[in-house]
């Protein structure tokens, strides 16, 4: 196991963590989350001993094979598939051996037979690691991470640095490790890739430590989640979802016991305020005073998002936003990516984009945005159009020397200082870090200021390609709340199906050369992504990427089946639901009136002891019971919108 003991852990004058404990038992999955800066990856330089804890211990078994993605990839001409191979530790220290051992059992040697004993050894040592199917293995993990088998034994120097991570990742989950650290192993990764992860990673043997703002993967790979806060390491079992609701609980128990204690002082505080100056009172008063200094203080609870923004409302009265009509979409000396694209954007579409990486979802983003002109064919867009476009390269167009806030005054040099610090503090950006250099700025914060850009454009037709990378939860979910009540049209490619699922209505399928509806949803799309791969793992027939290769009729048939035993499913859910709701508006009802009565000064009078000490315990008792409704509720309302037609 993994067993972590009052560690304290710090980067220069910052303390990440303080005596904080944890024990990772073998073969769990455990995902690390937290805000940013909180320590989650020193952590991981910690636990791989390039971080030295100030105190504490971590202790892992001897002879555990230790697996993470390296951060730099030299630009090698080594082959991207014997690069992946290379992760492989021991097998190349066999292969070695045995180049080796050939090269003496060549040459004149004293002992022949001990020579032919030792190759013979390394031979078998060589075929119990799988040596034979190494290739076999490192071209799968190639294909699932979006290498086409034409590319794999491409130098490594030929990738872009996107990919050159993807080839570190590979080489990772190559290791056969005991335990394999992931730091945002998502961020590079499109929608396909991500879901090959998730599915390798269920099947993985080791011991899993994961750090990732993508709750769909967590719910999917984690049985723990481990909570970096307040400088302690707090493990909750299940998955994210489950989390949540268990850290929602603990919380609304902490703010009642806050509220109880706050009461309470103040209830000592009255009586020590009143008689303190009284001789005859004077020492019950002190003896409130010693009470109220020797209650350990319980702290409020915390859960605001710093994340305050919004889209303005849009004002565009055309129906149609942008045609492109019968276009030939690509880049100079190449084949068209996409050769024929008849496609139009609607003022209320709200459109998630899939498809594997390089079948051209990125270049219809562009071509809808007008930075691509087509090679065929006509872009026509409506009057008083105005597109808000996020991808990568727009995060790479900040410029470094200037601040948030320089951002900002250059495109509006009219508008009060104090209104754009005010705008910018949505973005979390407050204080100094408004005027800090973009250069001084994390990756997740540049990405939060082009976004921040972007809203204050007031855009009515919003493209956003992979928008979440490095964006922690808290941002990822004020982003999606923010997009929910986004009144323009939205087209967004993304990894994150949570951000997909919340704020997009259709899906379309950008694969073999064509842009087509695709029919289902992002479970669907999961199941078919995975039958390709295992398709072209299992070296059966090569698949088609066509959304006109399933049998629609069929699939029609299987939805409306489908949909009629989720709409049966649903009645005894909905029925328990109002119920559940009939419980808390009458427990809700009863706290608000005892809440009302706590908060007079009669509550407090000595006459009114017993009653307070049953008051306070039944507000207690109401907080608790309040919170495992809504709990319940919750879980009921997710099970009724996945079983919703």
């Amino acid at each position: 196991m993994l067993k972590i003991t009052r560690l304290t852990l710090a980067r220069g004058a910052r303390r990440l963590l303080d005596d904080a404990s944890l024990t990772v038992h073998a073969g769990h999955r455990v995902g690390l989350v937290g805000a940013n800066g909180c320590g989650k990856s020193s952590l991981f330089a910690a636990i791989r001993g390039e971080l030295l804890p100030d105190a504490g211990d971590i202790a892992l078994p001897p002879r555990w094979t230790l697996a993470h993605v390296a951060q730099e990839t030299p630009a090698s001409a080594v082959a991207a598939i014997d690069y992946v191979i290379d992760g492989d530790r021991e097998l190349r220290e066999v292969e070695g051996a045995l180049a080796a051992a050939a090269m003496d059992h060549g040459a004149a040697s004293h002992d022949a037979a001990a020579a032919g004993a030792a190759l013979a050894e390394l031979h078998h040592r060589f075929e119990a690691i799988g040596g034979y199917a190494a290739r076999a293995r490192a071209s799968t993990l190639l294909a699932g991470l979006g290498f086409p088998a034409t590319r794999q034994g491409d130098p490594v120097a030929s990738f872009s640095g996107g990919f050159r991570m993807r080839l570190n990742l590979a080489q990772a989950l190559m290791c056969r490790s005991d335990l394999l650290l992931l730091d945002e192993p998502t961020n590079h990764l499109d929608l396909d890739a991500v879901l090959w992860l998730e599915d390798w990673l269920t099947r993985y043997p080791g011991t899993l430590l994961l750090i990732t703002h993508d709750r769909d993967f967590l719910d999917a790979v984690v049985d723990t989640v481990v909570h970096v806060d307040a400088l302690k390491l707090r493990a909750y079992t299940g998955n994210y979802t489950q989390f949540e609701r268990e850290r929602a609980l603990v919380l609304s128990q902490q703010q009642a016991a806050h509220a109880r204690q706050e009461r309470r002082i103040a209830h000592l505080q009255s009586f020590v305020d009143r008689f303190r100056a009284k001789a005859t009172k004077a020492k019950q008063a002190q003896s409130r005073i010693k009470a109220i200094e020797r209650m350990e203080l319980i702290a409020a609870a915390h859960v605001d998002s710093p994340f305050t923004f919004a889209f303005a409302p849009t004002d565009t009265s055309a129906r149609q936003l942008v045609r492109l009509d019968h276009v030939a979409l690509g880049y100079a000396d190449r084949a068209p990516v996409l050769p024929d694209v008849d496609w139009n954007v609607l003022s209320d579409a709200r459109i998630g984009l899939l498809g594997p990486n390089g079948a051209g979802k990125s270049t219809l983003l562009k071509a809808v945005a007008g930075l691509l002109a087509p090679r065929s064919g006509e872009r026509l867009v409506a009057q008083n159009l105005r597109i808000g476009y996020f991808a990568q390269h727009q995060v790479e167009a900040l410029v470094d020397e200037a601040s948030p806030l320089a951002h900002l005054q250059r495109r509006e040099p009219a508008t009060r200082e104090q209104d754009l610090r005010d705008y910018l503090g949505g973005f979390d950006f407050r204080g100094d870090m408004a005027m800090a250099p973009v250069a001084q700025l994390s990756g997740g914060e540049k990405a939060r200021l082009t976004l921040a850009l972007i809203v204050r454009e007031r855009p009515n037709l919003l493209l956003l390609d992979e928008p979440t990378n490095h964006l922690d939860i808290e941002m990822r979910e004020a982003l999606t709340e923010a997009l929910q009540d986004f009144g323009g049209a939205l087209i967004v490619v993304a990894h994150d199906r949570h951000l997909l699922r919340a704020t997009t209505d259709e899906l379309w399928l950008v694969a073999d050369d064509k842009v087509a509806p695709f029919d289902g949803d992002l479970d669907d799309y999961r199941d078919w992504v995975l039958s390709q791969r295992r398709v072209q793992r299992d070296g059966r027939a090569e698949p088609t990427a066509r959304a006109d290769a399933i049998d629609r009729k069929a699939q029609k048939r299987a939805a409306a089946d489908a949909r009629q035993r989720r709409a049966t499913a649903r009645k005894p859910l909905l029925a328990k639901q109002a119920a559940l709701e009939t419980d808390m508006a009458e427990l809700g009802r009863e706290k608000q009136a005892l809440d009302a009565w706590l908060a007079t000064p009669e509550a407090y009078a000595d006459e009114a002891r017993e009653a307070l000490k049953t008051a306070l315990a039944r507000q207690g008792e109401l907080t608790w019971k309040l919170a495992r409704l809504e709990a319940e509720w919750l879980e009921i309302a997710e099970t009724v919108e996945r079983a919703t037609p």
